[in-house]
């Protein structure tokens, strides 16, 4: 099933993408030419897969019945040049109290096959072109 978003400029580094009814927008910091007024395509980025590491421990903990209140999920990576892109990305779970120690490893096998990662793992197919009434 092909699911489709929008991406339009606003001025400068601005951007507002459209997802179904939802809009993000993306700038880029001041020190890169931009207004710094929301994330970066790249944190969104980091920020999906953290979300959706998010996303599939809070599915096991409540298939599980187990607590779900304090559940984070904290996100570092680097930035490598030629070419430019997201180098390493760190993500570390923070579990809610009263997790028996014997669920976290199949907690982090379910976390770690999220949608987000398994795409990074086989990543997709690319594909870039002009539009055609361009």
């Amino acid at each position: 099933m092909e699911r489709s978003l929008n991406v339009v400029h606003c001025e400068a580094d601005r951007f507002v993408i459209t997802v179904r009814c939802h809009q993000i927008e993306v700038d880029q910091p001041v020190e890169d030419g931009g207004s710094d007024l929301a994330a970066t395509p790249t944190e969104l980025f980091v920020a999906s897969l953290a979300g959706c590491v998010a996303y599939y421990a809070r599915r096991y903990l409540a298939r599980h019945a187990l607590p779900e209140e304090g559940l984070a999920v904290r996100a570092a990576y680097t930035i490598v040049p030629h070419p430019a892109r997201v180098g390493e990305i760190s993500l570390e779970i923070e579990l809610p109290t009263g997790v028996p120690a014997d669920r976290h490893a199949a907690l982090l096998a379910v976390a770690s096959h999220c949608t987000v990662h398994n795409s990074l793992e086989s990543p997709p197919a690319v594909k870039i072109e002009l539009a055609a009434n361009t």
